[in-house]
């Protein structure tokens, strides 16, 4: 079955086009990764699949068009964690988190006792638990940012999409946050479309990746067929070195230290000193 289906999906903001026709499919229980340079369109269209910004061309959920659907229908379907979450002030941990649960809720109800207890799962898998009763607001940026992953996993939706989730963690709870991610994708078949900056963590836990440059699919495919470094050349213009390490694709700066060829050069005040 296919989760997502985007078809020649056009975006323009204030006059200038961002994404150029793009096609994507994303099947259920799939990891996507969408990777590319800064600017290349990786957050706008998660974003429009997510119906944040307006565009062009058709949207699917399933078989449904994503504007059929009504903002509750979506919310159901689909949960999103932006860059940038906006977070209402004076909230605490365990009140954000709850807010995932909203849904599912029937109008004007409030939580229960089976809302209470799925969000009190995801605090501990998340090592939010002890900062449950904490204000988002005191919170660091790596603590903050498992709080929103939170919060959309309490929303119990098929579709996860998810922008940058790793940008503000240390190395011990990106391990965690993705391991976990990619448990539920594993066991409950939980579909996910992440953006990611590290290429070696993206080609790591997505079972495929696609390349955006300039607003187009450049390629796509396994971590093999897209991690390259010509690929990786042409549209970041950085020199790597790919390696494989079993089924790990290892993308590496080549990176000269200042002056290095320099370096091995006689000085000529030292000749003259003998």
């Amino acid at each position: 079955m296919t989760a997502i289906t985007a078809t020649d999906i056009v975006v323009k903001v204030k006059g200038t086009t961002l994404l150029h026709g793009v096609d994507l499919e994303v099947r259920s229980g799939e990891w996507l990764s969408i990777i590319g340079p800064n600017g290349a369109g990786k957050s706008t269209l998660l974003r429009a699949i997510g119906g944040a910004i307006k565009s062009t061309g058709s949207l699917r959920i399933g078989d449904d068009e994503l504007g059929s659907l009504s903002g509750r229908e979506r919310a159901q379907r689909v949960a999103w964690v932006p860059q940038s979450p906006v977070v209402p002030p004076g909230m605490k941990v365990l009140d954000y988190v709850l807010l995932g649960r909203t849904a599912h809720l029937h109008p004007l109800a409030s939580e229960g006792s089976g809302d209470v207890d799925v969000v009190e799962s995801i605090l501990t898998d998340l090592d939010l638990h002890p900062l449950a009763h904490r204000h988002v607001s005191t919170l660091s940026g790596g603590e903050r940012q498992r709080t929103v992953i939170a919060r959309a996993l309490a929303q119990q939706t098929t579709i996860l999409l998810l922008d940058e989730p790793t940008t503000a963690l240390d190395l011990g709870h990106q391990q965690e946050v993705l391991s976990l991610l990619w448990n539920r994708h594993q066991q409950c078949g939980l579909t996910i479309v992440s953006t990611m900056h590290d290429l070696t963590l993206a080609g790591s836990f997505a079972d495929r990746l696609v390349l955006l440059a300039a607003g187009r699919v450049a390629a796509e495919g396994s971590a093999v067929d897209v991690l390259t470094e010509p690929n990786i050349e042409t549209h970041y213009g950085a020199q790597v070195s790919v390696r494989r390490e079993g089924d790990t694709v290892l993308v590496l700066p080549r990176i000269e230290p200042p002056n290095s060829s320099e370096s091995t050069k006689p000085d000529p005040n030292e000749e003259n000193l003998r």
